[in-house]
């Protein structure tokens, strides 16, 4: 009893030390978890979110140029072989003279804004010099991995252009016409909402990855030029529309994946930040629900050909659905549900199916099917991402800040469609009374490997 006694002394006299370890501890842990809290809160301005920041443009705009190869060998493939070594020579070329022109003249017209005329142009076009690579920018990011990242969108919308007007004008003014482009008009197009101009300012219009600024410029460029330069010989025959298929549906196919896959950087990487986990999980959701509504495009692309064609799919508008969809969600990736996501991308595959016969109609010819999957495609998803933000008609302003509304969507697609319309219209009509757009019909017949590149594609095979 004595023994045990003592024990319990010496174990009582023990306890306030034990208590005072376990309280230094406890002090020891909420400090450290207060100084995570902290180095939480300014990870954005850390070296560490710099370099995931700079790191999502690099790896964004790497893959995003890998789209260029996607258009290069889905055009390759829907153009008819005595045609195919000139679109791959067109995709090439069109791809370097953006870059030259965004970095002469376009970036600096695009960012940091339209400041003149109310916001409709920019103020400070010229050759881009880059950042001083010392320092941190003060952006977050290294000044010329935007520069790159927003240099591979413009190329982007040249591609559109070439696809719709193959196989019937010459190279040299189509690269003309691709380096005012891609100088001048996209970059005002971008500086209106990118480079918070006039419709960011005047109209809280959102856009989010280039539904409307990428997509539907290069639509209505290619919409202007399909209607200025006309079919290809032997399209139309009164109401009679002759089918002119591609050469290689493989070919097509592969493209289409690669455009697929390059839209992941498109619209995941227009997040622009990765320095926080807020900021990666937005980055993942937009990966998923991009991919959702491609695939909601091409089931709904293949259901819509099955219904109209007597039961037969057509690959070229499965191809063009995936697009659709792709198109349809780049405007606002982010906001809606997966679900949603899926409807969004099945509603462009339908529009893509409806409205190719169309163009037919109105005898506008339109070779890789272009101008439904971008153009009207590109104003479905901007009209609908009013949808994700309170569906408000008019633009209303909540807590000080203007909301997206769908009057506000309609304006951006309206001016953009006006004005790229017409600056496009001017340059392919003072090309046509100067140079001259298409090639002789002699030429056009031959195909213009022959005519034009002095190549042939498939030399082994008769042309077609």
């Amino acid at each position: 009893m004595g023994h045990k006694l003592n024990n319990w002394i010496r174990g009582a006299a023990l306890l306030p030390a034990a208590l005072m370890v376990g309280a230094a501890a406890y002090a020891q842990e909420a400090d450290l978890e207060s100084r995570l809290a902290a180095l939480e809160e300014t990870v954005t301005g850390s070296a560490s979110a710099y370099v995931d920041n700079s790191y999502l443009f690099l790896i964004g705009g790497i893959i995003v140029m890998f789209m260029a190869a996607g258009f290069c060998m889905l055009e390759a493939g829907l153009v008819r072989s005595k045609n195919a070594a000139m679109q791959s020579t067109k995709n090439v070329a069109l791809y370097s003279v953006a870059g030259l022109m965004f970095w002469i003249v376009g970036y600096n017209m695009a960012y940091p804004g339209a400041t003149t005329l109310g916001g409709l142009l920019g103020t400070t076009p010229g050759l881009w010099s880059g950042g001083d690579l010392s320092v941190e920018s003060d952006a977050g990011y290294a000044p010329a991995s935007d520069w790159f990242f927003q240099m591979v969108f413009v190329a982007t919308a040249a591609s559109i252009v070439s696809g719709t007007i193959a196989e019937r004008v010459k190279i040299w003014p189509f690269l003309i016409f691709t380096a005012f482009l891609t100088a001048f008009i996209y970059p005002i197009v971008a500086s209106w909402e990118w480079g918070g101009g006039y419709l960011d300012s005047e109209w809280a219009f959102s856009d989010f990855a280039g539904s409307t600024l990428v997509h539907s410029t290069g639509g209505w460029a290619a919409l202007a030029g399909a209607l200025i330069i006309g079919p290809r010989i032997g399209k139309y025959f009164g109401k009679q529309v002759n089918p002119m298929p591609g050469n290689n549906i493989p070919l097509a196919a592969l493209g289409t994946f690669i455009l697929w896959f390059g839209w992941f950087g498109f619209n995941g990487a227009s997040q622009l930040a990765a320095g926080t986990a807020a900021d990666i999980n937005s980055v993942s959701q937009i990966f998923a629900n991009t991919n959702l509504a491609a695939a909601g495009g091409v089931m709904a692309a293949m259901v819509t050909t099955a219904l109209l064609y007597k039961g037969k799919i057509d690959a070229t508008m499965v191809f063009n659905g995936a697009i659709g969809g792709l198109v349809s969600i780049t405007a606002e990736p982010l906001a809606p549900s997966m679900g949603a996501s899926v409807l969004i991308g099945a509603v462009g595959g339908v529009l893509v199916v409806v409205t190719v016969p169309l163009l037919d109609k109105l005898k506008i010819d339109d070779v890789v099917g272009a101008i439904p999957a971008h153009l009207v495609c590109g104003i479905w998803g901007t009209m609908v991402v009013a949808a994700s933000y309170g569906n408000h008609i008019m633009p209303v302003e909540v807590e000080g800040e203007m909301q997206v509304s769908y009057l506000g969507q309609l304006v951006g697609v309206v001016l953009t469609g006006v004005f790229v319309m017409a600056a496009s219209s001017a340059i392919w009509f003072a090309l046509k009374f100067t140079l001259g757009l298409r090639p002789s019909a002699e030429e056009e017949e031959m195909g213009l490997d022959k005519a034009e590149i002095g190549l042939e594609a498939y030399p082994e095979f008769t042309n077609g």
